[in-house]
């Protein structure tokens, strides 16, 4: 998983409320268990609509409670696929929120007011760091939890988070060991 530190450059926008994973990948695309190759069905049913237009920039702004519906973990994956690296809604579903940060891909909670002025803005910049959007001349600051930030400054999926704790792991394993054969009374 890469580090994010800033995500910089154009918006597109989905001005769409309550958009449920099925929305996000239809699931005849769920057959895969590669977590590449579903960015080319991202919204699969409305880009056959005419005048649909999503471009592929680093931020998707979207309406309130993006990524609702079943937990799959191919909505993320897909998302990422397609080439976005951040999300900016007024909310998003919990599960779907947690599998974004487990890929890396920035989930951004900002009020519905200043979702919707992003709308308008042509690009925007997003500092995990400091956490706040710019974006049409000013600021907007963002809350985001402590281990989240830790683990997405520092690109640890979950296997290199436990592989923080190597030393503690090899000493419980050690500590486990027992000479011969394991036996149990009954």
């Amino acid at each position: 998983m890469r580090a994010i530190e800033t995500i910089t450059g154009r918006v597109s926008v989905l001005n769409r409320d309550d958009v449920d994973t099925d929305q996000i990948i239809p699931k005849q695309f769920l057959k895969r268990v590669e977590r590449t190759g579903f960015g080319e069905f991202l919204f699969y049913d409305w880009a056959k609509q005419p005048g649909w237009e999503l471009p592929v920039n680093p931020i998707l702004v979207a309406g309130r409670n993006f990524g609702c519906g079943s937990s799959r973990e191919h909505a993320p994956w897909a998302l990422e696929d397609y080439g976005f690296q951040a999300i900016v809604a007024p909310s998003f579903a919990d599960i779907f929120r947690s599998n974004c940060t487990k890929i890396g891909l920035l989930p951004v909670v900002l009020p519905e007011a200043d979702v919707r002025e992003l709308m308008t803005a042509e690009s925007a910049a997003i500092d995990l760091e400091l956490q706040d959007v710019e974006f049409l001349g000013r600021s907007v600051p963002f809350e985001i939890d402590a281990e989240i930030k830790h683990r997405l400054l520092n690109g640890l999926d979950d296997i290199a988070q436990s592989l923080e704790r190597e030393e503690d792991i090899v000493r419980f394993e050690r500590e486990r060991e027992r000479r011969g054969p394991v036996t149990t009374a009954l």
